[in-house]
C-alpha cells in the first residue's frame, strides 16, 4: 500500500470533491470547466474546516483547478472529526508527507475545547495540530510578514518581517500543580556524565503550578541565516528582541544572533545604508519596549526575530496594527536532515467560525480570502522551486494576486476592505473567476494616492468609535486639534518620544 493510499484510506477529504461545500448557484459555472492546461508539482494540501474551508472550496474549483493540473498534490483533512476517525493517523500521514514533498499549504483548522468534543461526539479533545508538524518538519521559524496591497494603503507603509522562533517556550511545557514542598530540575547528560542540578526551591504556598521548558539553541544559527536574508532582500532594518535583561537565559538567542550578524551580514547592511539610522550595530530591543515600537513605526521597512512566545504576541500587534490578521502571513520554515528547507504556508487567522455560523443560517457572509490566497501562492511557488520546469506556475500564480489586488483597489473587494458596497464571499470569488476567464477586464491601479479601506459600518461599533472621538474632542467643539491630539497619544502612552532608546528607526 502506498503512502498516498494510507492517506487516502484515513482521510475522508483526501481526494473527494469539494462540491459538497458549494452551494447549488455557483454548480452551474462550475460544469463548463476547461481543461487544466499547466502542470503542478507534487504539494502537500491542509484541509481545515468552518468558514475558510468553504471558501478555499470555492477558490480551488474556481480559480485554481480550471487552470491547474494538481493531480500531483496530495491532500489530508484535518477536520477535528477526520482526526477523530484516525486516531491522528491522518496528522501523522500528512507530517510524513511534507517531509518528503518539501512544499505544503494548510487551510485553518479547529483546536477543540471540551463543549466542541462533546457537540462533535469526539472521543478526545485532539491538541493542535502546529506542535507536531513544527518537531516532525524540524521547525526553525515562523516567518510573518505584512501583507500589502498595490494601490491600496492598510496599516504600515513598508514590510515588516517578523521572525519567531519555531520551538521550545511555553507552548511544550510540561507542568504540574503541587503542593508544599521542594522541587528540583535535574539534567542528566545522554553522554553519562554527572547529573547538574538546574534549579532547586522550596514550594511555601498550599498549590504551585510548577512548569518546565526549554528552549533549544542549535537551531538559532539557522534562524539567524533565514532572518538577516530576507531583511536584506527586503531592505528593512532587523532588530532582535529579547526580555534578557531579567531572563538571563536568553542571552544565548541574543548571541547567537549577533554573531551570524557580525560574521556574515554587517558589512552588507552597511553597505546598503540600512544601519545608519541605528548606529551602525545590529540593534536589540527589549520585549516591552518592541511592543511601543511596533505601534509608533507605522512607516514600517522593519524586521524583528523573537523567541517564541513572544513572537506569538508581537505578531498579534503587527496584525492589528496592520488592519487584520487576514494581512499578515504565517509560514513555517523547518529543515531536512539532507539540508533541504521543508516549508508550510497558512494564514494567521483562524477558521472565522462566527461566519460560518451565520452562513449555516443562510445569511450573507463576506469573507476575505486574501490571507489563506497568498499562503496558496506561496506553497505553489516554492513547490515550483523545488521541482524544476514549473515557472508557468509562478506566472499563473503572480497574475492572480494580481487580480486580487486590482479588484480590491477597484472597489470589488470584500466588504473588510471595501464597506458596505463590498462583495460577498461568493461575488468576489465569482468576479475573480471572471477576470481569469478574460471575461471581465482586469481594472486598472490607480495613477495618483493610493485608496484606503472603507469601513464596514455593520462589522465596527460606531458608538464605541464616537465615544473614542469625543474623548479626545476636550473642549466637544466637534474637531480635534493639535494640542488635544498630543494629549490624547499622552493619555493612551503611545506618543513619540525623544529619550529612552539609544536609536531611532530609520522610518521615524
Amino acid at each position: 500500500r502506498t503512502r498516498l493510499q494510507s492517506a487516502q484510506k484515513h482521510s475522508m477529504f483526501a481526494r473527494r470533491p469539494v462540491l459538497g461545500f458549494l452551494r447549488s448557484g455557483h454548480l452551474r459555472a462550475l460544469s463548463t470547466q476547461r481543461p487544466a492546461s499547466i502542470k503542478a508539482p507534487p504539494m502537500v494540501y491542509i484541509t481545515g474546516e468552518e468558514m475558510t474551508r468553504y471558501t478555499m472550496s470555492l477558490v480551488l474549483k474556481q480559480w485554481i483547478q480550471p487552470n491547474i493540473d494538481v493531480s500531483a498534490w496530495e491532500f489530508y483533512d484535518l477536520s477535528c472529526v477526520s482526526r477523530d476517525n484516525t486516531e491522528d493517523a491522518v496528522l501523522r500521514e500528512a507530517v510524513e508527507a511534507g517531509r518528503r514533498i518539501g512544499s505544503i499549504f494548510k487551510e485553518p483548522t479547529v483546536t477543540p475545547t471540551e463543549i466542541q468534543k462533546e457537540k462533535l461526539g469526539l472521543k478526545k479533545a485532539w491538541g493542535s495540530p502546529n506542535g507536531a508538524m513544527r518537531r516532525g518538519w524540524n521547525g526553525i521559524t515562523i516567518s510573518r510578514d505584512t501583507i500589502h496591497i498595490e494601490g491600496m494603503t492598510l496599516g504600515f507603509q513598508k514590510p515588516v518581517l517578523f521572525e519567531r522562533h519555531a520551538i521550545g517556550g511555553e507552548y511544550g511545557a510540561g507542568w504540574k500543580v503541587v503542593g508544599r514542598g521542594e522541587v528540583t530540575t535535574t539534567f542528566k547528560p545522554r553522554d553519562g556524565g554527572p547529573d547538574v542540578i538546574v534549579d532547586e526551591r522550596v514550594l511555601d504556598d498550599d498549590a504551585s503550578a510548577v512548569v518546565t521548558y526549554h528552549n533549544p539553541l542549535d537551531n538559532v544559527v539557522d534562524l539567524a541565516h533565514h532572518f538577516f536574508t530576507r531583511c536584506l532582500d527586503a531592505k528593512v532594518v532587523p532588530y532582535v528582541v529579547t526580555k534578557k535583561t531579567v531572563f538571563k537565559w536568553q542571552e544565548g538567542f541574543w548571541v547567537r544572533m549577533k554573531d551570524v550578524f557580525e560574521h556574515y551580514y554587517k558589512d552588507k547592511f552597511k553597505a546598503a545604508g540600512l544601519l545608519d539610522g541605528c548606529g551602525g550595530e545590529l540593534q536589540h530591543l527589549i520585549s516591552d519596549a518592541a511592543t511601543m515600537q511596533i505601534i509608533r513605526w507605522t512607516g514600517g521597512g522593519f524586521g524583528m526575530a523573537a523567541h517564541n512566545y513572544d513572537g506569538d504576541m508581537l505578531t498579534d500587534e503587527v496584525a492589528q496594527v496592520h488592519r487584520s490578521p487576514g494581512f499578515i502571513t504565517s509560514n513555517l520554515i523547518g529543515k531536512h536532515e539532507d539540508g533541504r528547507f521543508i516549508q508550510e504556508y497558512e494564514a494567521s487567522h483562524g477558521t472565522v467560525a462566527d461566519m460560518w455560523h451565520a452562513h449555516l443560517r443562510g445569511e450573507e457572509t463576506s469573507l476575505n480570502p486574501l490571507g489563506m490566497v497568498e499562503a496558496l501562492i506561496g506553497a505553489m511557488q516554492y513547490s515550483a522551486r523545488l521541482n524544476e520546469g514549473h515557472e508557468e506556475i509562478v506566472e499563473f500564480t503572480n497574475k492572480l494576486r494580481g487580480y486580487i489586488h486590482k479588484a480590491m483597489v477597484a472597489g470589488k473587494g470584500t466588504r473588510d476592505l471595501c464597506g458596505e458596497k463590498g462583495l460577498t464571499t461568493e461575488q468576489f470569488v465569482d468576479y475573480i473567476e471572471a477576470m481569469i476567464k478574460g471575461e471581465t477586464p482586469a481594472p486598472e491601479l490607480p495613477k495618483s494616492e493610493p485608496v484606503h479601506p472603507e469601513i464596514d459600518t455593520q462589522a465596527v461599533d460606531l458608538a464605541a468609535m464616537r465615544r473614542m472621538f469625543d474623548d479626545l474632542d476636550v473642549d466637544g467643539n466637534g474637531t480635534i486639534d493639535f494640542e488635544e491630539f498630543s494629549d490624547g497619544l499622552a493619555r493612551l502612552g503611545v506618543q513619540p518620544s525623544k529619550y529612552g532608546f539609544k536609536f531611532t528607526h530609520p522610518v521615524e
